[in-house]
């Protein structure tokens, strides 16, 4: 069932959204050789309690971190380590979620540590770009997959391949709600967009094949063929006036 939200409600999906997105600014500044994924993950639950939040992922289905940390071919789902030292030319995906007043806000950045190669950076605008052509259609009296065309058509044109293990989600109250939200399809299917809902988009894109698969730790998901991936992510309030990146600091 897919949850409206007031008007009232959407207020304080913004300030759980705008405490999400700072976190994930404030951690881009410390993205750099010689940091350990712990280091990173204790700053943005330091960051996100003080703020008066209390960090989504903790304890959710047993994740053991406040964000989740994936580097190179990891795709999501990383678990920071103080074994994990940022290289010089790695990519870091950064998933990161605060709840506020008991609201949720959930959102995710790509970063590069250092100078990278120009495809690594070609892969992280690709699909921070990918996400924001799936906004556009993010608008009232679209179908859902009008979304999932969008992110897929242009993340493909440049020869990439979307995750489809995984997908954006319905958000509120809890994390994951309904409806899902794929990143590839046809469009024109799915649910109707209306005023209230809310979604989070999150475009995984892969310089290889889509194939994913699991680790050992239950938890970190990497690229079969041992690709690249790059992961964008924010929470989108549909609304008549004109739909909300709740998460864009």
């Amino acid at each position: 069932m897919i949850i409206i939200k007031t008007n009232t409600e959407i207020e304080y999906m913004r300030k759980a959204g705008k405490l999400t997105g700072e976190t994930l600014l404030m951690l881009e500044e410390k993205v750099k050789p010689g940091v350990t994924t712990e280091d990173l993950d204790k700053l943005a639950e330091d960051y996100i309690r003080k703020h008066g939040g209390i960090p989504s992922f903790k304890g959710y289905g047993g994740f053991p971190a406040s964000i989740c940390t994936s580097i190179n071919n990891e795709v999501i789902h990383g678990i920071p380590s103080k074994k994990r030292h940022l290289q010089e030319g790695d990519i870091i995906s950064i998933d990161c979620g605060a709840i506020l007043n008991g609201w949720q806000g959930d959102a995710a950045r790509t970063f590069p540590v250092g100078k990278v190669s120009e495809e690594a950076q070609k892969l992280i605008s690709v699909t921070k770009e990918s996400f924001f052509k799936g906004a556009e259609k993010a608008v009232v009296g679209n179908r859902l997959t009008d979304i999932s065309n969008a992110v897929q058509t242009y993340a493909e044109s440049f020869g990439y391949s979307l995750v489809r293990d995984y997908v954006g989600h319905g958000i509120g109250k809890e994390m994951h709600e309904d409806p899902e939200v794929p990143n590839y399809g046809r469009p024109g299917r799915g649910p109707k967009l209306v005023n209230g809902m809310v979604i989070a988009v999150e475009p995984m894109v892969n310089v290889g094949k889509y194939q994913v698969v699991t680790q050992d730790n239950g938890w970190t998901v990497v690229t079969e063929d041992g690709s690249l991936a790059a992961h964008y992510e924010n929470t989108i309030a549909i609304l008549d006036g004109g739909s909300e990146i709740l998460t864009l600091c």
